[in-house]
C-alpha cells in the first residue's frame, strides 16, 4: 500500500521535472482507480472500526483486498466474516452502488417479517460457518 502511493509521489515529481520518456510511460500505467485508492485507502484505515481488520495481499494492487468483520454487538456478534474485494478498473466512473435496495433481498424481507426467526438464523450460520 505504502509502496504505490510512494510510486505515485515518485512519478508526479518525475512527470512535473519531465525529465525522462520513461518516466512519462510509466505514470500512464497507473490507473485512474489506483490513484483514486491511494486517498481512499489510506480514509479507510483511519476511520475503520476496531472490530474490521483490512489486508491487502500485495500493496501494489490496492484494489484487491481483504477485508475481515468480527462484530462484537449485534446479530452477528461472536462471528468471523472475511470479505476479498476486487475494485473494478471503472471505479468511480459509474454508479455502481444503491443505498436504497438491500443487497440480499430476501434476508431484507426476512428481517423485516419476523426479526427474532431472523436473529435465530444468524446464530446458526455463525456457529456453522463463522467462527
Amino acid at each position: 500500500m505504502l509502496t504505490l502511493a510512494s510510486k505515485l509521489k515518485r512519478e508526479d515529481g518525475l512527470k512535473g521535472s519531465r525529465t525522462s520518456a520513461t518516466a512519462s510511460d510509466s505514470t500512464r500505467r497507473v490507473s485512474v482507480r489506483d490513484r483514486l485508492l491511494v486517498k481512499e485507502v489510506a480514509e479507510l484505515e483511519a476511520n475503520l472500526p476496531c472490530t474490521c481488520k483490512v489486508h491487502f495481499p500485495d500493496p501494489n494492487k490496492l484494489h484487491c483486498f481483504q477485508l475481515t468483520v468480527t462484530p462484537d454487538e449485534g446479530y452477528y456478534q461472536g462471528g468471523k466474516f472475511q470479505f476479498e474485494t476486487e475494485v473494478p478498473d471503472a471505479y468511480n466512473m459509474v454508479d455502481l452502488l444503491n443505498f436504497d435496495d438491500p443487497l440480499n433481498i430476501e434476508a431484507a424481507e426476512h428481517h423485516l417479517r419476523d426479526k427474532e426467526d431472523f436473529r435465530n438464523k444468524v446464530e446458526d450460520y455463525i456457529k456453522r460457518y463463522a467462527r
